[in-house]
C-alpha cells in the first residue's frame, strides 16, 4: 500500500506541475467531481459492449477484446470522474482504483481492476495484453475470443452494474488529502 500511495502522489504532483507549465499531463489531475461525466462514461461503456455483438455478428473477432477492455476502462473513468479525477493514463487509472478499494472508499471487484491493469513483467497478463494481441496480430477470426465471448461479456455487464452502483449512489467520493497535500 505504501508503494502504491507513493506512485499515486507522485503522479498527481507531476500532473499538476505539467498543467501549470501549459503541458498536457500524462497522469491524474484533480478536478471538481462531475457526476454527469460519470454517467456519460457509463453510457459509453454500455455502447462499447453493444459493439461486441455487432463485431461478433460481422465476423470481426479481433475487434472484440478491444471493446471488452474499453467497456471496463470507461467504468473505471466513470468512478474517477465521480471522485473528481481526470485520467490520461491507463496505468494510473487502475492504480487509483486499487488505492480507493484498499482504503475502503469504493466497493468494486478486484478482478475488474486487475483486468485493466497494465503489467510490465512477462507472464502477467490482463485485458490490455489480450486487446493488443488481437488488435496487432494478423488474425481476423480468433478462436479464443469465441470461446471467451459469453464469459467476458457477462463479466463486463457485472462491471457496468457495480460502476453504476458507485456512480448513482448518493455517497460522495472524496480523494484523501494525503494524495495531493
Amino acid at each position: 500500500m505504501k508503494e502504491l500511495f507513493k506512485k499515486l502522489k507522485e503522479c498527481i504532483k507531476n500532473a499538476q506541475e505539467d498543467e501549470k507549465k501549459g503541458v498536457k499531463h500524462k497522469g491524474l489531475i484533480i478536478q471538481v467531481p462531475n457526476k454527469e461525466k460519470s454517467k456519460e462514461y457509463i453510457a459509453k461503456a454500455k455502447k462499447e459492449l453493444e459493439l461486441c455483438d455487432f463485431y461478433k455478428e460481422k465476423g470481426f473477432d479481433y475487434k472484440i477484446p478491444e471493446e471488452w477492455f474499453y467497456t471496463l476502462y470507461y467504468c473505471a473513468l466513470a468512478i474517477l470522474s465521480k471522485f473528481g479525477i481526470e485520467s490520461r493514463s491507463q496505468r494510473y487509472t487502475a492504480l487509483f482504483l486499487k488505492y480507493a478499494k484498499e482504503k475502503n472508499l469504493i466497493e468494486y471487484d478486484e478482478e475488474f481492476i486487475q483486468r485493466i491493469t497494465v503489467y510490465s513483467k512477462k507472464g502477467e497478463e490482463s485485458e490490455v495484453d489480450k486487446r493488443e494481441e488481437a488488435r496487432y496480430s494478423s488474425s481476423i477470426k480468433i478462436e479464443a475470443v469465441k470461446e471467451r465471448y459469453n464469459e467476458i461479456t457477462l463479466f463486463c455487464k457485472k462491471a457496468i452494474f457495480q460502476a453504476e452502483e458507485i456512480v448513482f449512489s448518493a455517497k460522495e467520493l472524496i480523494i484523501p488529502k494525503e494524495l495531493y497535500d
